[in-house]
């Protein structure tokens, strides 16, 4: 396989908080393995971005001071992020950034921020934060990682879910639903970074860029022993 794969990386330096940085090196790692090169291209605040090429986009989380920062400029974007979702690019969007690609966040201080509305989804701060290892069934297997977030969000009916929870919280305490998805974007409370320790979901994002640019329809095998044992022990950890 050869040919250049572009990854947006939305607001590294504000929204970057528990590794999720390595969610990017995850997908460049298992594309360069299979032959791909890859062009990392930051997306920050005031300073213009061509989506054109892109083809996967990635959003890290933050608390909401960095949420209050990038959130005017996200608004901006929102018709050429909504293109790219439409058009089948395929996201990850992770805690703060997931938020923001519902309809609204409110800040525990009633603070409203408008979403870009790529997920048909609410959030509102709450004082209690839901921390621990969490465990989630979902269309691409068994995924682990680790939440810490004050959010409480409520998916609108006919909104599809990540996956079920089995240990943990997810979205809300009392829902056991966990992130959500639209086509190829996929917004999750998984930290950890969730990639590494979930190499299905990071090929499910490759396959998805790789034939929608390439005609690729499958991806050669990678041995993923140590990154699935490494998922059977998060997995085994109390909540």
């Amino acid at each position: 396989m050869s040919g250049t794969v572009v990854i947006a990386h939305l607001y590294p330096w504000d929204m970057n908080i528990y590794g999720d940085v390595g969610n990017v090196i995850t997908l460049r790692r298992r594309l360069e393995w299979r032959g791909f090169d890859v062009d990392v291209r930051g997306v920050d605040v005031g300073v213009p971005f061509d989506f054109s090429d892109v083809d996967i986009v990635f959003g890290g989380g933050g608390q909401d001071s960095g949420q209050r920062v990038i959130g005017e400029d996200l608004v901006a974007r929102g018709d050429d992020l909504r293109a790219l979702a439409a058009g089948g690019t395929p996201m990850l969007v992770v805690c703060g950034t997931y938020q923001l690609f519902g309809r609204s966040f409110t800040t525990v201080e009633g603070l409203e921020m408008p979403g870009i509305g790529v997920f048909d989804l609410r959030t509102v701060g709450s004082d209690v934060r839901t921390i621990g290892n969490i465990v989630v069934e979902s269309p691409f297997g068994r995924l682990v990682g680790f939440e810490n977030h004050s959010g409480q969000t409520i998916l609108a009916a006919g909104q599809e879910a990540l996956g079920s929870v089995t240990a943990g919280y997810g979205n809300n305490r009392e829902s056991q639903l966990e992130g959500a998805r639209t086509g190829d974007v996929v917004g999750t409370y998984l930290h950890g970074p969730v990639l590494p320790k979930n190499p299905g979901l990071a090929d499910h994002l490759i396959l998805a860029a790789v034939n929608r640019k390439f005609g690729t329809t499958e991806l050669e095998p990678i041995a993923d022993d140590i990154e699935r044992r490494a998922a059977d022990v998060a997995a085994s950890r109390p909540s």
